[in-house]
């Protein structure tokens, strides 16, 4: 009745991914870590080094894995991802640019050091803070906040810890719209 089945043998191949290194840029890679230096600056950062194997050959950084599961795929993905916003950093820069905006109470938005402090939000007293890494440059210009630097991580955070600083809760969004807004991440808009 019951008969003994063979376990089938399935055959994954590894998968395997490419990027272009642009001329002016450079890159290291040491165990578990990759370091890209370009015009305007390095970054550094880790990888899975379990799963994912980096080298260096004919101007090129290959990417490789030992099989095809979906979650490593999905991992070589995002690995090439960071590759690529290095390599974006190093050469062009990242740039994200916020927008103030009040229809109750005018905000006003002063950098102090590392500090962004926004004052007069809904009326409060107590000025809001927001921390700005060190990497990343702050210019106001009236009601435009602009930020901009080589690591694109630490740009976006930026900018969604300011985001999230001005938030309205327990207001009726309809009502209340003041806030800081990113409306164009690294030259593309955000429409609302």
């Amino acid at each position: 009745m019951f008969t003994k089945m063979k376990a089938k043998k399935s055959k994954k191949t590894g998968l395997k991914e490419e990027i272009e290194i642009p001329a002016n840029v450079s890159v290291q890679i040491k165990e578990g870590e990759i370091t890209i230096r370009g015009e305007k600056g390095e970054i550094t950062k880790k990888y899975p080094s379990y799963h994912i194997d980096i080298e260096l050959k004919d101007g090129k950084i290959i990417l490789k894995t030992k099989n095809s599961r979906r979650k490593v795929k999905a991992l070589l993905g995002t690995t090439k991802a960071y590759i690529r916003n290095m390599i974006k950093g190093v050469t062009q820069g990242i740039e994200y640019k916020l927008k103030v905006l009040y229809s109750h109470f005018p905000i006003s938005v002063k950098l102090q050091g590392n500090v962004l402090i926004i004052d007069n939000f809904l009326g409060r007293k107590a000025p809001i803070k927001v921390n700005v890494p060190q990497d990343v440059k702050v210019e106001i210009r009236g009601q435009e906040i602009k930020l901009s630097g080589i690591d694109k991580e630490k740009v976006g955070q930026t900018a969604a810890n300011i985001e999230q600083a001005t938030r309205i809760k327990k207001l009726d969004p309809r009502v209340f719209q003041d806030g800081i807004y990113i409306v164009e991440k690294d030259g593309k808009p955000i429409l609302a």
